[in-house]
């Protein structure tokens, strides 16, 4: 419908209404982008672009023969002259689709027996049936089965690009010289479902080496839009805000500048206008660098280069994991199973039993922590930790709770994976996160955050308690980790690599934390300490005092309609703990003054009686030249730890596993 569409537009358009509204079917063409083969891959009859040819010559030369003749008839017609009528380029346009359709089934068969299977072994055999029926001439005979195919669910529409435009892949240029376009936004995780079937992700993967799982649908189209450029070619398309994300941006743009694609226009983080809540970019890329002089645009702004995040800094590698950071860093439990739970009044009738006091914890979440004026726990967990049954019947009365509303459920689980352990050890959490526990036993309290979250915000929490898998832990007691946690840098550092869920930031362990290049000896600086304590107690007493938590209290931070003294003074202080860090590192250069700004673009008729999406933060060249240093800090630093381990033998410590017996004392000793 779409090409029936663009046909009239480009009738009506060109005024070509002496022609028959055909007249451009040899330049519109439809079907799956990304699902196709290469010249060289239907020649091979095979999906790898290195196999050798199935039998010598004889399938290969057939492709070739049609592909000529092809690329001849689609040239007489492109060159056609007014003198040329147009029941004669029908003529011509009816024998160039014969022996298109003759090369496009030898592709289609190809990617069919890849979609009709899914092993290996198995996708090999079908291949080799079709190549055989080729080699005998019986293709034909699945012509209608792979025409069904194309309206089946999911459906099966392969677009060879070598093969419905030949010409364009033809000669020195090879390629197009330019891709426009607005692929689709779809997350990793729902290509497989909504889009393909099973085998479609596994497709891309086996398509675009090094691509991730999670990656958006558009980083693909990138990938094809790239491959079929000629050398000077350039993109233009608008994509999902996550293509200068995480593993979307690892998977497309990261993947282009490393194979010499240059992006020499961005627009960052943009909304949709209309209903949609969707933030897009746009992305203008070069297959290779332009020679001459060429403005690079960012945001409208002239800068001397934009790398894979949209940011205005040539490339760099990817942060690394350090391994100061690594056993600092926590999730929490994952219960397996919400009959763990007890709401206060179930928790104040069982504690009437004192012996049942030794296994009912406070029980932390995410949303709780953000909500309460005081972080505080609503809820109670039973909890035995790593103890056996046995211990487990000596309190009958929350034994008998987690038989009736747990036990059933976890009977049914997975004999693999968290699900095996919760079959086994029903009466325990299914992930108990010992070395959390274990980690902060010794300490006067911890810093957690919601893993989740419309602001990132630390606070200090006491140890005996059981925190949910919706909040992260860290083992720190003082408040000069708490001031670079919550200072700037680390904020900034932290959106920059973690990943999202909408617009919601979702903090990454691994990504945000691990990676950190903490100032040196920042335990022990008083200067961070000093400042820390300050902005944690005036903010711990503006959320008394309004009876509001994390969440309400910096939706007012971050609003410049909200003037009231008290936060004016927090955001004061929290220059000033801005101020000490950088101070911390050496950048006394760096200014730390805030401005009430857009992390995106607004249509500001759209959004005339809303509320603007306002952050009080730096401006964005401070805010990049201190993401750029901190990235050069951590490389500086991962060289550091590399050398220390070379000097000394050791490796790198290997992530704690959730279970583990090594680092699980008894829950008595945790929060005795």
């Amino acid at each position: 419908m779409a090409v029936d569409l663009a046909k009239v537009s480009l009738w009506l358009v060109t005024l070509a209404k002496d022609h028959a509204l055909t007249f451009v079917d040899h330049a519109l063409r439809h079907g799956d982008s990304l699902v196709g083969l290469s010249r060289r891959q239907i020649e091979a009859f095979h999906w790898d672009p290195d196999a050798p040819c199935f039998q010598a010559g004889f399938e290969v030369m057939k492709a070739r023969d049609h592909l000529v003749r092809i690329a001849a008839l689609r040239r007489r017609i492109r060159e056609a002259g007014e003198d040329v009528s147009d029941l004669e380029l029908r003529d011509l346009w009816d024998e160039a689709q014969f022996e298109l359709g003759q090369a496009r089934l030898l592709g289609d068969l190809v990617l069919a027996a890849w979609f009709e299977t899914d092993k290996p072994k198995e996708r090999e055999e079908r291949r080799l049936d079709f190549a055989n029926a080729v080699v005998n001439g019986a293709a034909e005979t699945w012509r209608g089965w792979l025409e069904e195919r194309r309206y089946a669910d999911p459906p099966l529409v392969p677009f060879h690009w070598e093969v419905e435009f030949p010409e364009v892949f033809d000669g020195a240029r090879c390629g197009f010289d330019g891709v426009v376009g607005n692929p689709p936004f779809l997350g990793g995780s729902q290509l497989s479902e909504m889009v393909g079937g099973p085998g479609y992700q596994e497709w891309l993967k086996e398509l675009f080496t090094g691509a991730f799982g999670n990656a958006d649908l558009c980083a693909y189209f990138f990938r094809r839009a790239f491959d079929i450029l000629c050398e000077h070619g350039t993109i233009g398309f608008a994509a999902t805000k996550t293509i200068a994300e995480g593993g979307t941006r690892t998977t497309g743009l990261k993947h282009l500048i490393a194979a010499g694609g240059f992006i020499y226009h961005a627009v960052r983080a943009r909304r949709w206008p209309g209903q949609a809540t969707v933030m897009f970019t746009i992305v203008h890329l070069a297959k290779h660098a332009i020679n001459g002089s060429i403005d690079v645009i960012l945001g409208g702004a002239r800068v001397p280069a934009i790398n894979s995040r949209l940011h205005a800094h040539s490339e760099t590698p990817d942060p690394v994991p350090l391994r100061a950071n690594g056993e600092n860093g926590f999730f929490g439990t994952k219960l397996g199973g919400n009959g763990f739970v007890l709401e206060s009044d179930e928790f104040r009738e069982l504690s009437k039993n004192s012996k049942n006091v030794e296994c009912l914890l406070p029980y932390l979440a995410g949303e709780e922590m953000n909500r309460s004026p005081t972080q505080s726990h609503e809820r109670y967990a039973i909890s035995f930790g790593s103890r056996p049954l046995d211990f487990a019947e000596q309190f009958p009365d929350l034994l008998r709770i987690i038989e009736t509303r747990v036990k059933p459920a976890r009977e049914l689980a997975l004999d693999h994976g968290p699900g095996k352990h919760g079959k086994k050890y029903w009466w325990q959490h299914v992930l108990r996160a010992d070395p959390l526990y274990a980690a902060i036993s010794s300490l006067s309290s911890c810093l957690a955050t919601a893993r989740t979250t419309a602001h990132l915000a630390f606070s200090f929490q006491p140890i005996r308690q059981v925190f949910s898998e919706s909040i992260l832990v860290f083992a720190f007691d003082r408040y000069s980790a708490f001031c670079c946690l919550q200072s700037s840098p680390h904020v900034l550092w932290a959106l920059l690599f973690s990943t999202y869920m909408g617009e919601t930031l979702r903090y990454s362990i691994s990504e945000a934390f691990q990676t950190f290049p903490f100032p040196v000896g920042f335990l022990a600086h008083s200067g961070l300490e000093e400042a820390g304590r300050a902005y944690y107690e005036h903010r711990a007493n503006v959320m008394l005092r309004n009876n509001e938590g994390l969440t309400k209290t910096y939706n007012r931070f971050h609003d410049p309609d909200h003037m009231a003294p008290e936060i004016v003074k927090l955001r004061a202080l929290h220059v000033a703990m801005d101020r000490v860090v950088l101070d911390a590192y050496g950048w006394n250069d760096i200014p730390t003054d805030c401005e009430f700004l857009l992390d995106s673009e607004i249509d500001e008729e759209e959004w005339s009686d809303k509320k603007k999406p306002y952050r009080y933060r730096w401006p964005d060249d401070v805010r990049d030249e201190v993401l750029a240093r901190l990235l050069e800090l951590n490389a500086e630093r991962a060289r550091a730890e590399a050398l220390a381990g070379a000097a000394t033998g050791s490796k790198r410590a290997s992530k704690p596993k959730a279970n583990s017996a090594a680092a699980s004392p008894d829950l008595k000793d945790l929060f005795s």
